[in-house]
This record gives structure tokens, sequence and C-alpha cells, in this order.
């Protein structure tokens, strides 16, 4: 069965070591943990309800155990495989789509390809605030202007072709340097 531990928010990964940690000692018949990044406060470990409320008996951070057990297909798709992360470039303007700052836009002035993150200079706010974000929480709005390339048309990733009746009519031509670098 899979149950639920409430913790503190932003306390999840350490609850989820010292678990670990009794786990390795005392043997408990816990067979998996995990805390899905999306949902603050909460863990969820498969194994019996008695082995996990042993398990967490004193531990600092734990609010309690949410004795209704979930079902797997509740927390499937945290568990699924994330689709490619969005191919974003410096200067590209995106809009933020998740966190505290969703609905904001900004433009990418760093990238982070190890963690996945990008830093993004807010556009509407008064004094030009840099905040660092994952790629999953952004949408391109705008790609950056290339040598070249006309600034309303989207980048074209492969080489001229003609196309009648295409969905992708409206998009023109990109420069020659990007096709002899594919």
């Amino acid at each position: 069965m899979i149950y639920t531990i409430r913790t503190t928010s932003g306390r999840e990964d350490i609850v989820i070591d010292i678990l670990t940690m009794r786990l390795k000692s005392e043997g408990y018949n816990i067979k998996a943990i995990f805390h899905p990044a999306e949902i603050k406060g909460y863990v969820f470990v498969e194994g019996s309800s008695g082995d996990i409320h042993k398990a967490i008996h004193g531990m600092m951070h734990v609010r309690g155990v949410i004795e209704k057990p979930v079902k797997l297909s509740d927390i499937q798709h945290f568990l699924e495989v994330k689709k490619d992360r969005i191919k974003v470039d410096i200067g590209d303007i995106v809009e933020i789509i998740g966190g505290p700052f969703k609905g904001e836009r900004g433009k990418i002035q760093r990238i982070d390809k190890v963690k996945d993150e990008a830093t993004i200079e807010l556009l509407e706010a008064s004094i030009p605030i840099p905040v660092t974000i994952s790629t999953e929480f952004v949408k391109v709005v705008k790609k950056q202007k290339k040598e070249g390339e006309e600034e309303s048309k989207p980048q074209q990733t492969h080489e001229k072709e003609e196309s009648k009746g295409s969905v992708f009519d409206n998009i023109g031509p990109g420069s020659e340097e990007e096709e002899e670098s594919d």
C-alpha cells in the first residue's frame, strides 16, 4: 500500500534522508519513498502502515500519516517520464507557466544545461529582477532574432522544402548559415 506522510513544507528531502537511514539500520518493510517536486509538504511511502508509523516515530519535520492509502493511479502522473524539455536560447522571450512567477514574461539571460534551468529577467518589473527557474516551467513566446532572419518568423530547423497545403506554410526559411550548420 502507498501512504502519504505529511511533512513541514520544504523539508521533504530531509524527511526522505532520515527515513532512508532508519530503513537501512532498522530494516522496516518499506519498499519505496518519493516526493514529487510539484507537491509541497507530502512524501509518498510504499510499505505496511505499521512499519511506516514505527519508522517516522519521533522524526522531526513529520506532521503525521494520512491513514487512507493512495491509489497508484492517483499519483501515476508524477512517476511518468516527462517529455523532453523545450529548447530555449539566450535572448528568447518566454512566459513562466508555473511557480510563484506564473504568468510573467521575461527574457532569458543565462541557461544552466546541467540543472535544466534558465535565468530570466522579468520584463514587466519596474526594476530588472533575474529569477532562476526550471525550463519545465517556461514556454517560448518569441525566439531570439537570428542573423538574416526576420523577427516575426519562428526559427526553421530543417532544410528548405516546398510544401503545398501544409500546416507549415506560414513558416519562413531560415538563414543560409543555419542550414549549413545542421
